[in-house]
């Protein structure tokens, strides 16, 4: 029993993680607004009224499973196009970490909507993206490296408590928003996600109201347990959720007779679909030795990665391949928006002096930037003694003035 309080306090204490899950929040809107931007053209055929997966077929889909999205709360183009534009708002807000317990129900929102509009519009890394967003909501993703986590700082370095005036009004808002959705029948299919986003809803409430009437900090301190609590078990379910897409998929690759062969990596490499760069393809399968290792070493890490948790250097190594793997699929396959997902899944495993240290190294280049900027060459004044075509510059010692072409004498 002595054993437990130590770890049972360090759950409640604090949020773990708390840079990884920085980073997992900064990756996944990172990669889900790049998305949204690369296809606004195509937008209307992926999720809009032109899309080869109609709206009448999404609407029987959707009334079957169950699944959640407000784009069939009207087949209107004005709402599509207000739907898309604030998923891409909303976006942008939750990677710079502006109200970021408010951003992530939104974000979450705007994935499921689109995502389940069109179910058959994504490369695999829309299933991680679905997932995330999830889970992101109960995080506490905000702690560093966020506009929210700036503004406490200066608060707590003036002596101040933060007094927000936006975050009330904006909750009131989506409230209002919320009860007209239910009210009006549109959440009656799917209960998780309007639960989720009630929950979190009136929990904001509760927030405010502690800091606000309480007369001791014990309301609070109870609320940051609660929050702690919340979030270190969304952690653990985001590592098993990672671990467990690293196994299937090594498991399912054993079972495959191209990857026992040695194969597999030689196939997708020459499919048209997956080859913008066909000569770098060719390049990486001229050598049969070559491919073969790379298939097996992709199975072997995937199978093994979930067992190198318990030791940090093995893990670091292979979480290090399993980027650089990623990196790769993103060019030679061209599938960046997958590959963009699974490296910020995996960034959750990154070790936490290692994501210190590239903090402190992002703020050297920043302040190094803005020191470059301030110090910007100013021209000197002109001296409005000199003649006309002939103007003189004004420097430590006033220039003498000129008489005749016979400059004068120094003063």
């Amino acid at each position: 029993m002595n054993r437990l309080w130590p770890a049972v306090a360090r759950v409640t204490d604090s949020a773990l993680g708390p840079y990884q899950t920085a980073v997992l929040r900064i990756g996944v809107a990172l990669t889900w607004l790049l998305f949204l931007l690369r296809e606004y053209p195509h937008r209307q055929e992926l999720y809009g009224p032109d899309s080869p997966w109609s709206w009448d077929l999404a609407a029987q889909l959707v009334g079957a499973n169950d699944a959640f999205t407000v784009l069939l709360w009207s087949d209107g183009q004005v709402w599509f196009e207000a739907v898309y534009a604030l998923a891409v708002l909303f976006s942008l807000l939750l990677l710079l970490g502006w109200r970021t317990r408010t951003m992530t129900a939104l974000f979450m929102v705007g994935v499921l909507s689109l995502q389940n509009r069109s179910v058959f519009m994504g490369d695999g890394g829309d299933n991680v993206l679905h997932l995330m967003a999830i889970y992101l909501v109960l995080t506490r993703c905000g702690q560093v490296w966020s506009l929210d986590a700036r503004r406490a700082a200066r608060a707590r370095a003036r002596g101040e408590r933060t007094h927000d005036g936006v975050g009330p009004a904006l909750w009131a808002v989506l409230g209002f928003v919320l009860l007209l959705g239910s009210l009006a029948g549109r959440t009656d299919g799917d209960w998780f996600i309007p639960a989720l986003l009630w929950t979190v809803w009136l929990g904001q409430a509760v927030w405010w109201l502690a800091g606000r009437l309480a007369r001791t900090d014990q309301p609070r301190i109870l609320l940051d347990v609660v929050g702690n609590v919340v979030h270190n078990g969304a952690l653990l379910v985001i590592t098993a959720e990672a671990c467990l897409i690293y196994a299937t998929a090594g498991w399912y690759k054993v079972q495959g007779s191209r990857w026992q062969d040695g194969t597999a990596v030689h196939y997708p490499l020459h499919l048209e679909y997956f080859s913008p760069w066909p000569s770098l393809a060719g390049l990486l399968t001229a050598s049969g030795t070559l491919v073969m290792l790379v298939t097996y070493v992709t199975v072997v890490v995937q199978v093994a990665f979930p067992f190198t948790l318990f030791n940090r250097r093995v893990k670091n190594v292979l979480l290090g391949f399993m980027i650089l793997e990623h990196a790769v699929i993103a060019v030679v396959l061209g599938l960046p928006f997958f590959s963009l997902a699974m490296i910020a899944a995996d960034a959750v495993f990154l070790p936490t002096s290692f994501l210190r240290r590239a903090g402190r190294l992002a703020a050297r280049a920043r302040g190094r930037l803005r020191a470059r900027g301030d110090a910007a060459p100013v021209p000197p004044p002109r001296c409005p003694d000199g003649p006309p075509g002939r103007p003189s510059v004004v420097g430590p010692a006033e220039a003498a003035p000129v008489t005749d072409g016979v400059p004068g004498p120094r003063t």
